[in-house]
């Protein structure tokens, strides 16, 4: 009976055996890299991805993987492609083609045809000799030593090969088209992941009644304020432009100095500095700098400085943004 230790043990044994394939991948990433996502970047159309079985499979999460960040792509079955399906592909479309053996009978008969088209091939191959790899403008080295299969059969190594070489060309292709997180949003407008890229600050913040005293007002109308506006007080000059905050954090640290607080003007107890949020912002980005500062709340401002509302922490979680 095989034991929980030797469960685990051959569990390690794989990650370790993909997880030195892949540094190994990384070592021999060059020139062809480069080739290929510069190809991928300057074609006019579509990219096609194709494979069969396994390297189909990876080859549709690389296909999804290059449309949600920028690149549109489409998955093509290389059996179907040669009954009508060949229809879908353009003369400034590119395509990558896997394959571990590079002889795969289903997928040459595609390539063929792309090479007829004048189509751009990147080729995802474990043999860099192989028939593909050498028919193909660009070939991606995706060989491993063995699979982690016992029987090495099973693709297993070389199909975690591929999907990283998949997920790099689609970062570096990011990156080189300048892809933003707003570009980001706008393609994924659906669930939690829309929800945090798309809210801005302008959408949580609170404009109505903002509890906003001039620098000579006393600690004895801050409290009140701080009782009914959510724990903070803004202090503003004539023209709302903000010169400090007041938290019911300040007020307990000043009752401990000081016995009676009421008559004590707000400007002699205000942080003057603090940290703020402009309307425009991601919601997540300012979730992020008031969890790393540990602040509750933060003034909203214009660009000349003038106070246009308050955010809360609280308000940005249930919007989706944290």
């Amino acid at each position: 009976m095989t034991t929980a230790a030797e469960i685990i043990a051959r569990g390690r044994r794989v990650i370790e055996l993909e997880q030195a394939a892949l540094a190994r991948t990384a070592a021999r990433t060059g020139p062809s890299f480069a080739a290929a996502v510069e190809r991928i970047a300057s074609a006019k159309g579509r990219t096609i991805v194709a494979g069969i079985g396994k390297s189909g499979l990876i080859g549709r999460k690389i296909a999804a993987t290059l449309t949600s960040t920028g690149t549109p792509a489409t998955f093509l079955h290389p059996t179907e492609s040669v009954h009508g399906d060949l229809g879908i592909v353009g003369t400034d479309d590119v395509a990558i083609l896997i394959s571990k053996s590079g002889e795969t009978d289903e997928l040459l008969p595609l390539l063929e045809q792309l090479k007829r088209l004048g189509v751009g091939v990147i080729a995802l191959t474990g043999e860099v000799d192989s028939t593909l790899a050498r028919a193909a403008d660009v070939a991606l080295d995706a060989s491993v030593e063995e699979e982690a299969c016992p029987h090495d059969l099973a693709p297993t190594t070389s199909t975690t090969v591929t999907l990283a070489l998949g997920d790099a060309l689609a970062v570096a292709l990011l990156e080189v088209k300048g892809f933003r997180r707003e570009d980001f949003a706008r393609l994924h407008p659906g669930g939690s992941l829309g929800r945090k890229l798309l809210t801005r600050v302008r959408d949580v913040m609170l404009t109505d009644r903002l509890p906003i005293l001039p620098p000579t007002a006393t600690m004895r109308e801050a409290v009140v304020q701080l009782a009914e506006r959510r724990g903070i007080v803004l202090v503003a000059d004539e023209r709302r432009r903000l010169m400090g905050l007041l938290t019911t954090g300040d007020l307990t640290r000043l009752m401990e100095k000081v016995q009676d607080v009421f008559p004590v003007r707000v400007d002699g107890v205000m942080v003057k500095a603090p940290k703020t949020a402009s309307p425009d912002e991601l919601g997540s980005a300012v979730v992020y700098r008031m969890e790393t500062h540990g602040i509750m709340a933060m003034p909203v401002l214009a660009e000349d400085g003038a106070i246009v509302g308050v955010v809360h922490l609280h308000d940005l979680m249930r919007a989706g943004a944290g």
